[in-house]
């Protein structure tokens, strides 16, 4: 099993950061650290993605992983690879960035919906898969599909709230990935960092019950 993999199986919780402007990002992750949330994704369609990255990885290093989510093909793998990037999340599958990954030791974890898409992932060397739209298609896909599919890792995307984040790991989930329900965007613009560390402590405490 990859590090990074044995990390998320711990931590159950990837943190989307999507859209933040720089000048907010630092304190935004030293607030979810703060309630117990260390593993930080943040997607390359956000202005200055790898800049942040590498800071990140220098700042916050010992305390977090960092990794790069909205990892389309292989120059933008090798774009968040050459930043830092512990591990590659991507709404797509693409072979191509999964081999990459697994020549450089990062571990990547395609989005795939089907399963026949979580086969191929699957195949193609990934270690776990981003099971993505669940906020359309919700928990109940998620059980259906880890029936015949339960021997390989899923990290449930989209729909994850505080209400429903059980049913999710009763469904199969090995980890969620959250966006705004947990990087709150208005927030971090108010500069109110308290709320998120409140709000990524709840996350962080329902996980730790399952």
């Amino acid at each position: 099993m990859s590090e990074m993999l044995d990390r998320l199986l711990q931590e159950k919780i990837v943190a989307i950061f999507r859209g933040i402007e720089d000048k907010d990002a630092d304190r935004s992750a030293q607030a979810l650290i703060d309630g117990g949330i260390t593993m930080m994704e943040i997607t390359l369609n956000t202005e200055g993605a790898t800049v942040m990255i590498n800071r990140w990885r220098e700042k916050f290093g010992g305390r977090a992983a960092i990794g790069a989510g909205t990892v389309l093909d292989l120059d933008m793998a090798k774009e968040a690879a050459a930043a830092g990037a512990q591990f590659l999340i991507s709404p797509n599958l693409d072979e191509s960035v999964v081999a990459y990954g697994r020549e450089r030791g990062i571990s990547v974890w395609p989005g795939v919906t089907t399963p026949t898409e979580i086969v191929r992932a699957w195949k193609a060397g990934a270690d776990a898969v981003k099971l993505f739209p669940l906020g359309t298609l919700g928990w109940k896909y998620l059980a259906e599909i880890r029936a015949p599919l339960n021997h390989i890792p899923m990290i449930a995307t989209g729909g994850v709230n505080l209400d429903n984040i059980a049913d999710y790991f009763q469904a199969g989930a090995c980890a969620v990935g959250m966006g705004g329900k947990l990087v709150d965007l208005e927030w971090i613009r108010n500069g109110q960092f308290q709320l998120l560390t409140e709000r990524a402590r709840k996350f962080s405490d329902a996980v730790k019950k399952l």
